[in-house]
């Protein structure tokens, strides 16, 4: 049986971060909120990912081997201007924050954070998003 046309869907989130800890503390906690979730350790996956599927929302860390995530964030936006996209970071500094806003970001968040922190982040992105 197809969904309702009425019902609204599961908002989904990619979380790349490569620390496997990040992403198994904020996987089930999202889930249990009611988020879809997908997580990759490693930004090629992860590119590979947004290139095959659009996600309302990308939690991303800054600091990677390979493609970092200035490098994510500004090809998933490139793809999809309106994802929403949260940058995770232990690095963070008022320049890596600057960056972040002028390539799309939507907010910044500081590691090590509270899980609250990045639901609330999720939460603003969506009730901004009903505004528009």
């Amino acid at each position: 049986m197809p969904p309702c046309a009425n019902c609204a869907r599961e908002t989904e989130i990619l979380i790349l971060d490569d620390e496997p800890i990040v992403c198994k503390r904020l996987k089930p906690a999202f889930q249990k909120a009611g988020y879809a979730v997908e997580t990759f350790n490693d930004s090629a996956s992860a590119l590979t990912r947004v290139e095959e599927k659009r996600f309302d929302i990308v939690i991303t860390d800054l600091k990677m081997e390979g493609a970092d995530g200035m490098v994510f964030l500004s090809r998933v936006k490139e793809l999809y201007p309106e994802t929403g996209i949260i940058v995770i970071t232990g690095f963070a500094t008022s320049e890596t924050a600057k960056e972040s806003f002028r390539k799309g970001a939507f907010d910044f968040v500081a590691k090590p954070f509270k899980l609250g922190d990045i639901l609330d982040a999720v939460r603003r992105f969506e009730e901004s998003r009903k505004k528009d």
